[in-house]
Protein backbone atom coordinates (compact mmCIF):
# COMPACT_ATOMS: atom_id res chain seq x y z
CA UNK A 1 0.00 0.00 0.00
CA UNK A 2 1.63 3.40 -1.16
CA UNK A 3 0.93 6.17 1.85
CA UNK A 4 0.23 9.34 0.03
CA UNK A 5 -0.33 11.10 3.58
CA UNK A 6 2.92 12.91 3.87
CA UNK A 7 2.70 14.96 0.55
CA UNK A 8 -1.45 15.94 1.33
CA UNK A 9 0.04 17.00 5.44
CA UNK A 10 2.57 18.89 3.57
CA UNK A 11 0.68 21.03 1.05
CA UNK A 12 -1.54 21.90 3.60
CA UNK A 13 1.15 22.94 6.06
CA UNK A 14 0.13 20.81 8.89
CA UNK A 15 2.80 19.04 10.76
CA UNK A 16 2.97 15.91 12.88
CA UNK A 17 2.41 17.37 15.77
CA UNK A 18 -0.93 19.41 14.82
CA UNK A 19 -2.43 16.12 12.91
CA UNK A 20 -1.90 14.15 16.03
CA UNK A 21 -3.71 16.78 18.46
CA UNK A 22 -6.28 17.17 15.45
CA UNK A 23 -6.99 13.15 15.52
CA UNK A 24 -6.27 11.75 18.83
CA UNK A 25 -2.94 9.79 17.53
CA UNK A 26 0.50 9.84 18.66
CA UNK A 27 3.00 11.51 16.14
CA UNK A 28 5.36 8.26 16.43
CA UNK A 29 2.08 6.44 14.84
CA UNK A 30 1.37 8.98 12.26
CA UNK A 31 5.51 9.03 11.14
CA UNK A 32 4.84 5.41 10.88
CA UNK A 33 2.04 5.66 8.68
CA UNK A 34 3.56 7.91 6.67
CA UNK A 35 6.45 5.84 5.67
CA UNK A 36 4.34 2.77 5.29
CA UNK A 37 6.05 1.31 8.59
CA UNK A 38 1.95 0.71 10.27
CA UNK A 39 -1.32 0.14 7.99
CA UNK A 40 -4.20 2.10 9.51
CA UNK A 41 -7.23 0.94 9.84
CA UNK A 42 -10.49 1.85 8.12
CA UNK A 43 -11.21 3.91 11.05
CA UNK A 44 -7.88 5.19 11.57
CA UNK A 45 -8.24 6.63 7.94
CA UNK A 46 -11.49 7.89 8.07
CA UNK A 47 -10.06 10.06 10.96
CA UNK A 48 -7.05 11.18 9.13
CA UNK A 49 -8.68 12.08 5.82
CA UNK A 50 -11.37 14.13 7.78
CA UNK A 51 -8.72 15.99 9.74
CA UNK A 52 -6.94 16.73 6.81
CA UNK A 53 -9.96 17.40 4.67
CA UNK A 54 -9.57 15.05 2.10
CA UNK A 55 -11.18 12.09 0.67
CA UNK A 56 -10.02 8.42 1.98
CA UNK A 57 -8.97 7.77 -1.63
CA UNK A 58 -6.90 10.74 -1.54
CA UNK A 59 -4.33 9.33 1.01
CA UNK A 60 -3.67 6.06 -0.30
CA UNK A 61 -4.17 6.42 -4.02
CA UNK A 62 -0.93 8.05 -6.18
CA UNK A 63 -2.45 7.20 -9.80
CA UNK A 64 -2.46 10.24 -11.41
CA UNK A 65 -4.87 8.66 -14.11
CA UNK A 66 -7.96 9.20 -11.80
CA UNK A 67 -7.46 12.64 -11.63
CA UNK A 68 -10.19 14.90 -12.62
CA UNK A 69 -9.95 17.14 -15.53
CA UNK A 70 -11.67 19.48 -12.90
CA UNK A 71 -12.44 20.51 -9.43
CA UNK A 72 -15.77 21.78 -8.47
CA UNK A 73 -16.07 22.54 -4.56
CA UNK A 74 -19.42 24.78 -4.09
CA UNK A 75 -19.43 26.92 -1.17
CA UNK A 76 -21.63 25.12 0.54
CA UNK A 77 -19.85 21.90 0.68
CA UNK A 78 -16.19 24.39 1.61
CA UNK A 79 -15.10 23.31 5.83
CA UNK A 80 -13.81 26.00 7.64
CA UNK A 81 -10.66 24.42 9.62
CA UNK A 82 -8.96 25.13 12.59
CA UNK A 83 -5.26 26.75 11.54
CA UNK A 84 -2.28 24.10 11.75
CA UNK A 85 -0.57 25.71 15.07
CA UNK A 86 -0.62 25.47 18.49
CA UNK A 87 -2.44 28.44 19.70
CA UNK A 88 -2.93 29.87 16.33
CA UNK A 89 -6.86 31.08 15.68
CA UNK A 90 -6.34 31.72 12.22
CA UNK A 91 -8.84 29.36 10.30
CA UNK A 92 -8.49 28.30 6.77
CA UNK A 93 -10.76 27.22 3.65
CA UNK A 94 -9.33 24.40 1.09
CA UNK A 95 -11.40 25.59 -2.22
CA UNK A 96 -10.20 22.67 -4.16
CA UNK A 97 -10.44 18.44 -4.01
CA UNK A 98 -7.62 15.85 -4.52
CA UNK A 99 -5.15 18.47 -3.24
CA UNK A 100 -2.07 15.88 -3.34
CA UNK A 101 -2.88 15.85 -7.37
CA UNK A 102 -2.49 19.46 -8.00
CA UNK A 103 0.30 21.98 -8.44
CA UNK A 104 -1.63 24.83 -6.97
CA UNK A 105 -2.99 24.83 -3.45
CA UNK A 106 -5.97 27.46 -3.28
CA UNK A 107 -7.19 28.46 0.09
CA UNK A 108 -8.81 31.24 1.83
CA UNK A 109 -7.18 32.17 5.25
CA UNK A 110 -8.92 34.10 7.73
CA UNK A 111 -6.18 35.02 9.74
CA UNK A 112 -5.99 36.29 13.63
CA UNK A 113 -5.41 39.35 15.20
CA UNK A 114 -2.65 38.69 16.73
CA UNK A 115 0.50 36.90 15.37
CA UNK A 116 0.36 33.23 16.62
CA UNK A 117 3.62 33.22 18.66
CA UNK A 118 7.05 33.60 17.48
CA UNK A 119 6.91 30.91 14.83
CA UNK A 120 7.31 32.31 10.94
CA UNK A 121 5.69 29.67 8.13
CA UNK A 122 8.14 28.52 5.50
CA UNK A 123 7.23 26.28 2.38
CA UNK A 124 8.24 25.22 -0.94
CA UNK A 125 6.86 26.86 -3.79
CA UNK A 126 5.34 30.51 -4.44
CA UNK A 127 2.97 32.13 -2.85
CA UNK A 128 0.02 34.30 -3.94
CA UNK A 129 -1.93 36.38 -1.63
CA UNK A 130 -5.34 38.64 -2.66
CA UNK A 131 -6.91 40.48 0.29
CA UNK A 132 -10.73 40.05 -0.32
CA UNK A 133 -12.02 41.70 2.80
CA UNK A 134 -10.40 44.01 5.40
CA UNK A 135 -6.96 44.59 5.98
CA UNK A 136 -3.72 42.38 6.84
CA UNK A 137 -0.05 42.80 7.90
CA UNK A 138 2.61 40.58 6.28
CA UNK A 139 5.85 40.49 8.84
CA UNK A 140 8.65 39.30 6.80
CA UNK A 141 11.08 39.20 10.15
CA UNK A 142 12.57 42.40 9.14
CA UNK A 143 10.05 43.78 6.83
CA UNK A 144 6.15 44.57 7.58
CA UNK A 145 3.86 45.33 4.90
CA UNK A 146 0.18 46.37 5.01
CA UNK A 147 -2.26 45.07 2.56
CA UNK A 148 -5.84 46.57 2.13
CA UNK A 149 -8.55 45.25 0.74
CA UNK A 150 -7.85 44.65 -3.20
CA UNK A 151 -4.01 44.63 -2.37
CA UNK A 152 -2.16 40.78 -3.76
CA UNK A 153 1.70 40.06 -2.78
CA UNK A 154 3.57 37.20 -4.66
CA UNK A 155 6.77 35.92 -2.81
CA UNK A 156 9.05 32.37 -2.69
CA UNK A 157 7.56 30.81 0.26
CA UNK A 158 11.14 30.33 1.51
CA UNK A 159 10.96 33.39 2.82
CA UNK A 160 9.89 33.37 6.60
CA UNK A 161 6.17 34.86 7.04
CA UNK A 162 3.35 35.09 9.15
CA UNK A 163 -0.10 37.53 9.03
CA UNK A 164 -2.02 38.93 10.75
CA UNK A 165 -5.55 40.86 10.26
CA UNK A 166 -5.47 44.81 11.44
CA UNK A 167 -8.81 46.10 12.31
CA UNK A 168 -12.28 45.89 13.31
CA UNK A 169 -13.16 44.30 9.97
CA UNK A 170 -12.18 40.23 10.40
CA UNK A 171 -9.63 40.23 7.12
CA UNK A 172 -9.89 37.22 4.25
CA UNK A 173 -7.43 36.31 2.22
CA UNK A 174 -7.08 34.33 -1.23
CA UNK A 175 -3.78 32.58 -1.42
CA UNK A 176 -2.39 30.47 -3.79
CA UNK A 177 0.73 28.41 -3.12
CA UNK A 178 2.30 26.89 -6.46
CA UNK A 179 4.22 23.77 -5.20
CA UNK A 180 5.55 22.88 -8.24
CA UNK A 181 9.65 23.72 -7.77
Amino acid sequence: MNIHMKVLRKKLGVSLDALALKTGMTKSYLSKVERGLSKPSIATALKLSQALNVSVEELFCVDEADQQAYSLVRGDDRQRLASNSEGDESAYVVLTKQVGKRKQLPFMLYPDAEYSGKAFKEHFGEEFMFVHKGTIEVDFDNELITLHCGDSLAFHGQKPHRIRSLGEVQAEVLVVINTEE
